[in-house]
């Protein structure tokens, strides 16, 4: 949704996205980065939802999306703007002529689940099972090592703390996705 300029870096970000998508086998076609004046990247920068959902209306319309995977209303790491894009999709949902979109959340988890690497697998599966509101798919990532490397694009992020988060967070290794209803 934005070039992730919040450092004055957007056009460095843009490009590693590009090399990323290229690792993680993404035909760059299928890859689109916009630069909204309204949905500029950073914390403390609230995005309009009425306008997220417009985008990506547009999308589904202009791409015949008909599956939309986004951030649960937590956004994995508490950053507004992920928080932001789940309630576009929400707002896009709560439109009536676009019922036939299917939308899922990627499932955040405790900080302990999100630390613990491949560990996490037993226990989203398990969660998964007996999840009791609604229904939850887990994805094992059959190429951590390829995350690895994608991630390892991103170079201008790519400092010792992010090494170290995407080495042991357990979303390398399995997401747990949960339909919205």
């Amino acid at each position: 949704m934005s070039t992730g300029n919040a450092d004055g870096m957007g056009n460095v970000r843009k490009e590693e996205l590009y090399l990323a998508s290229i690792v993680l086998k993404v035909p760059q076609k299928q890859v689109k980065v916009l630069d909204h004046p309204d949905l500029q990247d950073g914390f403390g920068k609230s995005w309009n939802s009425k306008l997220l959902s417009k985008i990506i209306k547009e999308e589904i319309v202009n791409c015949a999306i008909d599956l939309v995977i986004t951030f649960d209303n937590y956004g994995v790491s508490g950053h507004c703007n992920h928080q932001d894009v789940h309630q576009g999709v929400i707002k896009l949902l709560q439109d009536t002529s676009h019922k036939e979109v299917e939308a899922w959340e990627l499932v955040s988890t405790n900080i302990l689940r999100k630390y613990s690497g491949p560990v996490d697998i037993w226990l989203s599966l398990l969660s998964a099972k007996f999840h009791l509101s609604g229904v939850v798919h887990c994805l094992l990532n059959e190429h951590p090592r390829r995350s690895l490397a994608a991630m390892a694009q991103h170079k201008s992020q790519w400092v010792w703390f992010r090494k170290l988060f995407v080495s042991f967070s357990s979303y390398t290794y399995v997401n747990c996705l949960k339909k919205i209803n």
